[in-house]
């Protein structure tokens, strides 16, 4: 049984509430003092698992639309995208304010010169503010066929977004090894497309 669009819609309501109920958890536990010593690093980490699991489950959506026969399922993915794009600029935000401090924020620059997975999370931000912008249908018409071929760039962010975990968190961890292997088997779910590529 295929979903009807009424469903879609139903379900693009349940998707909104699953990704913003978070936020509305992480404001009560920093206002209630239920975070570690450490609030600020607390904050960051989870924004930033918050981001990669979106990002995931916008690569889950094509897969699953396809091997499911429900091709309506595809009118969710933009919504997971830009939840996605959220919550990494919640992340981004939150290492600039929080870490640096506003008084400080000049710095920014210099730390993701310095320390290389900085400059690796921000590439993703950037990549995924690139997609976020042109994500809606007239950017798409406008673009024709380079649509695609930007938009392909959040197979790039796949990958780079697990390793930036990985190298930010200093220790070895099964969390962002775990968050790597999904994205790359959600990657290998498309290798048709890629053999495509390089022929």
């Amino acid at each position: 049984m295929r979903l009807t669009a009424r469903q879609v819609t139903w379900l693009k309501v349940c998707l909104h509430l699953a990704a913003f109920l978070p936020f509305v958890w992480l404001f009560w536990a920093v206002s209630q003092g239920q975070l570690s010593a450490d609030p600020v690093k607390d904050i960051q980490h989870f924004t930033g698992r918050m981001a990669l699991k979106l990002l995931l489950a916008t690569l889950l959506v094509t897969p699953l639309a396809r091997y499911a026969k429900q091709p309506l399922l595809i009118r969710v993915r933009r919504l997971l995208g830009l939840w996605c794009f959220a919550w990494a600029t919640l992340h981004l935000t939150s290492y600039s304010l929080l870490e640096l401090g506003i008084r400080n924020f000049s710095l920014l620059g210099q730390e993701i010169i310095t320390r290389p997975y900085l400059l690796l999370g921000f590439t993703c931000w950037l990549i995924l503010l690139a997609l976020a912008i042109t994500s809606t249908q007239a950017m798409q018409r406008k673009l024709g066929r380079r649509w695609q071929q930007l938009h392909n760039f959040v197979y790039l962010v796949a990958i780079l977004a697990p390793i930036h975990f990985i190298w930010s968190v200093k220790i070895i961890s099964p969390l962002p090894v775990i968050y790597f292997v999904c994205a790359i088997a959600l990657l290998a779910c498309r290798y048709k497309k890629f053999r495509q590529w390089v022929r």
